[in-house]
């Protein structure tokens, strides 16, 4: 048993460096009173006594709302939920590591939160979340009719998701204006990389870019490299659900084909060298408009008015996360969602059971800081629950909400893949081999085999 706490802290440590968009403290996330009551909740209606949860999670109070939403859960049932916040300033690698030696003291963990896939599949394989299935089977309900995210792994439940943050592309419409370019509602890689050769002006230290990439950086962000692959129903990932390579999808080396054209050729992207040696930050680009276009996640929502920080002085528009061909159905995109999971420690398994349940549905719109994931949500609720995201921006009457509103009710997930243990291990392979791409060591079709090549090494070791 020893050991295996001790497995726990060495991959929390490894998972550091994981994924892809969500760790460092240059992601956030981001109220409404409830709608009608639903059954989703119906388990946590009768008060219960003497009960105390706690939930350690990575979101702190400004960005999670904690106070007013583990409030409204007392007055509904009497349970009390202590919130663990393990980074103040929403620090997800920070979060885990602080998790998993937690988990590993054996501390009294009821509920734990994940904040992307492969850190939840990691963690579970690792034992640390108790399968829902049985809960899920006694209540009557299919986590696929429920919510937008099927956080099913191994044909088993161990999370249910709370918010619903499909990737999009934000716009400075005052530039799309000038250039004379509608806001897209449906369109293509190739359509992109033509918006941003039209939207770069200038030269040298003054010169805008026509969009920005934040990735790969260090084995992380590593969306930027799988652009034309996540959106893609399956297979959406440099791994294959059985652990196998998936370097040889031709849409990988699309990808970098489209990446390469666009800095080198077009110059229309912020030079990779800049975004290293300067380490540039995505707001800081947008808000200060050296480039007109950012691919993101739409935890941006909360911010995409302005802040204090990062004021907004320009009009903003939303568009949908490109497609690959223009037959392709619009919609897929990578999703954020927070995981949220019954402790495999926990002595109180069946009321953090039923937290987690309200959590992830009524919830969040008490919550009121994320649009959920929860599909019960109508469209016509959605409306509310993004002007009160909105509100708390600076200057929410900038930003075009129809474009924004379309956006989030198109997209979809595509099939969750469970990660595998060595999944880092080929992020920061291929991170390494795209270096050398970028900085002009070697091109295309040699990064592309010797990414195969250590990926398929990585993948030896780990199985002898």
């Amino acid at each position: 048993m020893r050991n295996k706490w001790l497995n726990v802290m060495v991959v929390g440590i490894m998972l550091a460096g994981l994924l892809a968009g969500c760790g460092g403290n240059d992601k956030k996330e981001g109220s409404t009173s409830p709608a009608a009551s639903s059954s989703a909740a119906e388990s946590s209606s009768e008060p219960a006594k003497n009960v105390h949860l706690r939930l350690y999670t990575f979101g702190p109070e400004a960005t999670y709302n904690w106070s007013a939403t583990l409030k409204a859960y007392e007055e509904k049932t009497g349970v009390t939920v202590e919130p663990i916040v393990l980074s103040d300033k929403g620090d997800t690698q920070e979060a885990m590591k602080k998790l998993d030696l937690a988990f590993a003291s054996q501390e009294a963990i009821d509920l734990l939160m994940f904040s992307d896939p492969a850190g939840y599949a990691q963690r579970v394989s690792l034992g640390m979340a108790e399968p829902l299935d049985d809960f899920i089977a006694k209540e009557g309900f299919k986590v696929a009719d429920d919510y937008k995210v099927d956080t099913t792994l191994n044909g088993k439940v161990y999370a249910l998701p709370g918010k619903f943050n499909p990737w999009y592309v934000l716009l400075n419409k005052d530039h799309l204006d000038e250039a004379g370019l509608p806001v897209p509602t449906d369109w293509t890689w190739d359509e992109y990389a033509d918006y941003a050769k039209q939207l770069t002006k200038g030269e040298g230290t003054s010169k805008r870019y026509g969009t920005y990439f934040h990735g790969p950086q260090g084995g992380g962000w590593m969306e930027f490299l799988k652009l034309m692959m996540l959106n893609q129903p399956t297979n959406t990932d440099f791994l294959k659900a059985d652990g196998s390579s998936n370097l040889a999808d031709p849409n990988f080396k699309r990808t970098l084909e489209l990446r390469v054209r666009m800095e080198k050729t077009d110059k229309s992207s912020v030079p990779y060298s800049d975004i290293i040696s300067q380490k540039l930050a995505y707001r800081n680009q947008f808000f200060n408009q050296s480039a007109s276009m950012l691919t993101i996640g739409s935890w941006m929502n909360t911010e995409i008015g302005g802040t204090d920080k990062l004021p907004l002085t320009f009009h903003v528009a939303v568009a949908p996360f490109p497609k690959n061909d223009k037959a392709d159905t619009i919609g897929y995109a990578p999703v954020a969602t927070d995981y949220m999971a019954v402790s495999s420690i926990s002595k109180q398994k069946e009321e953090a059971y039923k937290f987690a349940r309200w959590y992830t549905t009524e919830g969040q719109l008490v919550q009121g800081k994320n649009v959920p994931a929860w599909s019960k949500v109508t469209n016509d609720q959605l409306t509310p629950i993004i002007d009160t995201i909105l509100a708390g921006t600076m200057n929410p009457e900038l930003v075009d909400k129809d474009s924004l509103i379309k956006t989030l009710l198109m997209s979809k997930a595509s099939e969750m893949i469970p990660a595998a243990s060595y999944l880092s291990e080929v992020y920061k392979a291929v991170n390494e081999e795209y270096e050398k791409l970028i900085l002009g060591n070697q091109d295309i079709d040699a990064m592309v085999k010797n990414s195969q090549d250590r990926a398929q090494q990585i993948i030896d070791s780990n199985k002898k």
